[in-house]
């Protein structure tokens, strides 16, 4: 399959195939690695930006494109092109990669930079920043089942990184912690996830999503300082806006996730999911709540994909 695109004022032919771009250069997926003496992969100084796919389209670019230029700062990465041109080609290839998939299906879209090679893995010389974008069909059976059973939750030993190692607002692949936290709650519960708080016992996030929680109808969430501000935590509370339900930012504890009515969690992959055990005891009633599924329903409004019904047709069909 070949298609055409416009870049800079040229139409451009895409090769076959499942595709991925790499400093301007497009190649197949297959072909798409990133040398193991650069310094994203020596030292996993590499800062990232997950889209997803609606209908083949990426939903919310400009607001990942923003994060994605705030981390590069951050990160002190100055990218050989400008972040604008990094998610034309992202969108060009969501729309070139979705071609490929079942009927129904989206994709992730992966937006990456590191500095370049390591100068100590080479001879001393300086790196030249490298970026890519690639993607993969959804894992919808991962989640799938979560809409109606919920998640489990596990508090776990392994803390948040502190903001004096790097700011919490910067995307990116150092996650040792996130590693250790989740294989710490699998062991206490299998299937469990981690639910990760700071040293002095703020609660932050898990390894895959920003978390909130209800109470008496009305949502609460980490402030900035204490989580990664999310992109789909950030749409969540647009549209509890538009239906009236209250929504603050404050401080929350693992007490607090224990006498909540309900938890969410909400991420680029599934959206938004409820958690209903917290170690191993009934958070609420033990079901997806009322502000859950008002909230739901109203990510398929917006987008205009049945978003449960979509990830359980998948994960049904891999089952086959």
């Amino acid at each position: 399959m070949t298609s055409d695109v416009v870049a800079d004022g040229a139409v451009v032919r895409l090769p076959e195939g499942e595709l991925a771009w790499f400093d301007g250069r497009w190649l197949p997926r297959a072909a798409f690695a990133i040398p193991v003496g650069d310094a994203g992969f020596v030292l996993g100084a590499t800062v990232t930006e997950q889209c997803r796919t609606f209908g083949g389209h990426l939903f919310l670019p400009a607001a990942h494109r923003e994060r994605f230029a705030a981390s590069l700062a951050a990160a002190r990465i100055a990218p050989p092109l400008p972040v604008a041109v990094v998610f034309e080609a992202a969108a060009v290839l969501a729309r070139h990669n979705h071609r490929l998939l079942p009927a129904g299906d989206d994709l992730g879209v992966v937006i990456l930079a590191t500095p370049g090679d390591l100068p100590a893995q080479h001879g001393g010389r300086p790196g030249r920043p490298r970026l890519a974008v690639h993607s993969f069909p959804l894992a919808f059976p991962l989640w799938a089942r979560a809409y109606r059973g919920g998640v489990a939750l596990r508090a776990v030993t392994a803390t948040q990184v502190p903001a004096t190692c790097w700011p919490l607002e910067l995307k990116c692949r150092s996650r040792m912690h996130y590693h250790l936290a989740d294989r710490e709650a699998a062991d206490a519960e299998p299937g469990a996830r981690a639910l990760i708080c700071h040293g002095d016992g703020r609660v932050s996030e898990t390894s895959t999503a920003n978390v909130a929680i209800v109470r008496d109808g009305t949502v609460a969430t980490p402030p900035p300082g204490d989580a990664l501000p999310g992109i789909s935590l950030a749409h969540t509370r647009r549209l509890a806006g538009r239906l009236g339900i209250p929504w603050i930012e404050r401080s929350i504890t693992p007490a607090d996730v224990r006498g909540a009515d309900e938890v969410l969690l909400t991420s680029t992959p599934s959206c938004l999911l409820p958690a209903t055990r917290f170690d191993g005891m009934a958070i609420g009633a033990g079901v997806p709540g009322p502000v859950f599924t008002r909230l739901i329903a109203a990510w398929t409004d917006d987008t205009g994909i049945d978003i449960i019904s979509q990830a359980e047709h998948a994960a049904t069909r891999a089952e086959r």
